[in-house]
């Protein structure tokens, strides 16, 4: 089985990026209706990524559309000033999807499970959101020049509310008629080091929990009938993506002994997978892990996140006006 329909059946492709590479390296050219463009920056690089047609849809996996990835592997960092150097990146690549006029009316959707920290990355970038639709409508001198009317909403999960996210989701929408939606959401990854170091944004919205091979109703422009942003960051990747890493890395440097030669031969793709598929049994293969200082990382990124949408959604507010707002 090829290792992109492998990370398919795991439901772990959450990134375009890591679809595109993974396709790539196995056909050895580049793809048919996807375009690549890279570009570098002083603390990593931005790939962006577009799926032009109905061909590069099918070999992609997902729907025809922009997807925007920052690869900062300094986001890990406990450093402020520089997040804020990344979040006006971050800004800048999200105004170039959003195409906003001045005056229109966002809502800004924190989906995950606040409960659980690797999945809540979502609610609390909507806690360091600047809200100002309520200004707009009840203090209107309280607003300042620049400020367009944004609303924030953390749905929670079907588990914990009994109803299905995309349904709350289309109600508010129905009732507060956005021009846009943007969705922020904790992601899977392929790799191991993207895990708090890589920022997708993508404009053909999100299926939420469709990392983890949870299916639910898509957010997107078709179901919600306006606009939709997707911004996730991977807080998890698939164990069955560390057992296969480990297990490929022994047999590679087992080829390379004489004595265990013989072993690297039997070690096919196939037996890697039942080997893979027997120790992960007890939890149907879908066993994630996340690091354990995950708690300090959601903080940093949500802060971070924030800082780029609120750039993004108020460029003439400066970040010292957008404090005596934010809670």
């Amino acid at each position: 089985m090829k290792t992109f329909e492998l990370y398919q059946q795991w439901g772990t492709l959450d990134l375009a990026i890591e679809a595109h590479q993974l396709l790539r390296g196995e056909t050895g050219r580049e793809l048919p209706g996807v375009k690549e463009k890279v570009e570098s920056f002083d603390y990593g690089k931005v790939t962006t990524i577009t799926i032009t047609d109905s061909t590069g849809e099918q070999l992609m996996g997902r729907q025809k559309g922009t997807y925007i990835t920052l690869e900062v592997p300094a986001i890990r960092e406990n450093n402020r000033p520089l997040h804020k150097e990344i979040a006006e990146v971050m800004a800048a690549k999200l105004s170039s999807l959003v195409n906003l006029t001045p005056h229109a009316s966002v809502l800004i959707v924190g989906l995950g499970n606040w409960r659980a920290t690797p999945d809540a990355l979502g609610p609390q970038v909507v806690e360091h959101v600047l809200v100002t639709r309520h200004l707009h409508r009840y203090a209107p001198e309280e607003l300042r020049e620049g400020m367009r009317p944004v609303s924030a909403l953390a749905p929670g999960v079907l588990g914990i509310t009994g109803v299905e996210t995309a349904e709350i989701v289309k109600g508010v929408v129905e009732k507060t008629q956005p021009d846009l939606v943007i969705v922020i959401d904790a992601l899977a990854a392929a790799n191991i080091n993207r895990i708090g170091t890589t920022i997708q944004m993508a404009d053909t919205g999100i299926s939420p929990g469709s990392g983890l091979g949870q299916k639910r109703a898509a957010l997107n422009k078709d179901y919600l009938g306006v606009p939709v942003i997707a911004i996730g960051v991977p807080t998890v990747v698939h164990a069955g993506t560390i057992a296969r890493e480990s297990i490929t890395a022994l047999v590679e440097a087992l080829k390379e002994n004489e004595v265990t030669a013989s072993l690297y031969r039997n070690a096919n793709p196939i037996l890697i997978e039942n080997i893979m598929g027997e120790v992960l049994a007890a939890y149907s293969g879908n066993l994630v892990v996340t690091p354990k200082e995950i708690d300090e990382l959601i903080k940093n990124i949500s802060l971070l996140l924030a800082l780029g949408i609120n750039r993004a959604l108020h460029p003439a507010i400066s970040e010292e006006e957008m404090a005596l707002y934010v809670n």
